[in-house]
This record gives structure tokens, sequence and C-alpha cells, in this order.
């Protein structure tokens, strides 16, 4: 661990109190939901940072890979993680990192886990501590998927790979100890938007439904406006600006924003789609269109457990290590998982 890091970290568990008066000198809050200290503090030393839209995609990438890098929590103890490619779309090579937990339920699917990122940045240890967390309390294997990001590589590549890596996880769960023929799906943020249409597109196509779908924090409709797109457009961790900034990475020029491969929340009818859990956060653009999908799931007649973490910011799972209020919420949605995998 390098000195600053350590720095860093000893500046975190400082009282909440002297967190606030150092990054501000009073709470943030916003519609009556207060930010977490330790958030907010980390929102305060990036404040005079420049907007991602206006850096060129490549350094974005490579900025905020250190940053959370810097931030990262390491993975759960108990915990066996592989590193392998699995066949991809036009003969591509998919990067993959299976978790596998000492204990394992047998009863308990593979979950696909898609990393947040807006189909922009993001990789594989993105998600590392928390999908550690989720094998290790679910008691299932997870297979972290490390999909084509834009702009090398524009819709539909990211969700073409989210699609295929969910077939190869029905054709080989066995193999490592789930069962057989059966996967479930997960995911933060542009994440939770593929496992969403995932569920979508297996219906539509006639194919086996995951066995449920962890939504995180998912952006599901870039059509409406949602109120919360404007109360949060200038919140850490997401901006309005920087969704935008990633859509015009990630779609091409004049894309129709309603296609169902890229805003599941516009698809009508949203009858028999696998059980969900979807969690929101209380600082984020993206908190009315996550709460709204939950309710029309459960409208729908689907099977929904919704929480809404008012004090947590939008990527908190790439938190644990620095924000209490992250690691007791990542921890909590694994229990969540692993009681809905017991309703099955």
């Amino acid at each position: 661990m390098s000195l600053q890091q350590t720095i860093t970290k000893l500046i975190f568990k400082l009282p909440n109190s002297m967190l606030v008066r150092m990054a501000g000198g009073k709470p943030v809050v916003i519609n009556g939901r207060t930010l977490e200290p330790q958030l907010q503090m980390v929102a305060w030393n990036g404040r005079n940072a420049p907007p991602l839209s206006t850096l060129p995609a490549e350094v974005v990438q490579v900025a905020t890979r250190d940053q959370l890098n810097m931030l990262a929590a390491k993975p759960e103890p108990g915990v066996a993680i592989e590193d392998f490619t699995i066949p991809g779309p036009d003969k591509n090579l998919i990067p993959v990192r299976l978790y596998r937990p000492d204990e394992q339920e047998p009863a308990h699917p593979l979950m696909v886990y898609y990393h947040m990122g807006g189909g922009v940045i993001g990789d594989l240890d993105t998600c590392n501590a928390f999908c550690s967390i989720i094998a290790s309390v679910a008691k299932c294997p997870v297979l972290s998927v490390d999909y084509r990001l834009a702009p090398p590589h524009k819709f539909p590549a990211g969700i073409d790979d989210a699609l295929e890596a969910y077939e190869w996880a029905l054709r080989n769960a066995g193999k490592y100890g789930a069962p057989a023929g059966v996967a479930a799906v997960g995911g933060d943020s542009m994440g939770g938007n593929f496992s969403a249409i995932v569920a979508q597109e297996m219906k539509r196509q006639d194919k086996p439904i995951p066995a449920m779908q962890l939504l995180i924090y998912p952006a599901v409709d870039l059509v409406e406006e949602f109120p919360s797109r404007k109360d949060f457009a200038g919140t850490f961790s997401l901006s309005t600006d920087t969704m935008n900034w990633f859509m015009e990475q990630y779609l091409p020029e004049g894309f129709d924003m309603s296609d169902r491969l890229l805003s599941p929340g516009q698809t009508g009818d949203l009858s028999d789609l696998p059980p969900a859990l979807v969690i929101t956060a209380g600082h984020d653009p993206l908190v009315d269109e996550g709460d709204d999908y939950a309710l029309r799931l459960g409208r729908a007649g689907v099977y929904v457990k919704h929480k809404r973490y008012d004090t947590l910011a939008h990527a908190f799972t790439a938190f644990t290590d620095f924000s209490p209020g992250s690691r007791k919420a990542c921890v909590e949605i694994a229990e969540m998982v692993r009681d809905m995998y017991g309703r099955l």
C-alpha cells in the first residue's frame, strides 16, 4: 500500500463530524437525503477535477481505473478467484473472472455479473470486492464479465457480450458446482441495464430466463425525464453531464434511445420476467428510474424486493473499503440474494 493510500484510509476513519467540517462545513442534503460523510469527503476532494466530458475517453478510462484501484477493498477471504476467457460473438474472446466460495450451496445458481461504467469505463477489478462478497455471503459462484467497451466498441458490442456470457453460463454452470442449465444475472449501473435487458431478451427469444435479476442503481430508461436526473444532476459520483457523455461514446450517431436493447424501461409488458432484487442509491440521477422499474415489475406480477439506500451515492459497490454504509449495504444485498435463492 502506498503512502497516499495509507493517509487516505486514515482520513476516512476520522469522526463523521470532522469529515463534514473538512468537506465543506455542512452535510450534503438533497430531497431530505443526507450523503454519508465519507462519500462527501471524496466528492469534496474531487470538486476541482475537470468534467469527464472534457477529456478523451482513453484518459478517462485510465484515470478512473487508477482512482478506483486506490480506493478498492480486498476480496473476501474464503473465495477462490480464477481469470480465464470464454467464447464471444464473432470469434472474440471475453475475459471473465470466476469467484467460488469455500462453502458453496449446491442449489444456488451461478450469477453472471456485469460491472458499471456507462459502457465506456470499468473492468473486472471495478467490481472485484463486491463479486467476492456476493460469492461469500450468497454461497454461489459468480462469473464477472469484462465486456467490450466504447468508443472502440460501440453499441451493441457490450450487450452482445453480455448475452453471450449468460448463455455460456447456462451451458457451463454445472462445471462449477451450481445447478446445470440455470444462471442468474446481476450488475450495477450499466451492468444493471445489461441484466434487465438479458432477462427481457431471453423472454422474447423464448430461451431460459435468469433464475433472478439483481439490478443495482440500474440505468433502465434513456427516454423518460425522471425528476432525479435534475435533482441530482451535479452529484457525486455520477452527474447528468457524465451520463450524456457516456452515451455519446457508447451509441452510434442518431441511435433510437427507446431501443429495447438500450432502454429496458421502455418495454410495456414486464410480466413473466424473473424475480428481481432492485437496489437504488439516494444520491443518484438514476434513483427515480430504478424505483419506478421496481414498482412496474411488481405491478406486472413479478416478485420484487426493492431497497433504496438514501445516504449512499451511485457506484457505492466500489466504495466498500472506505465507506461504512457502502460496505454494510453490499453485505445486505448479498444476503438478499441468498434469501431470494432460497425462494427458488
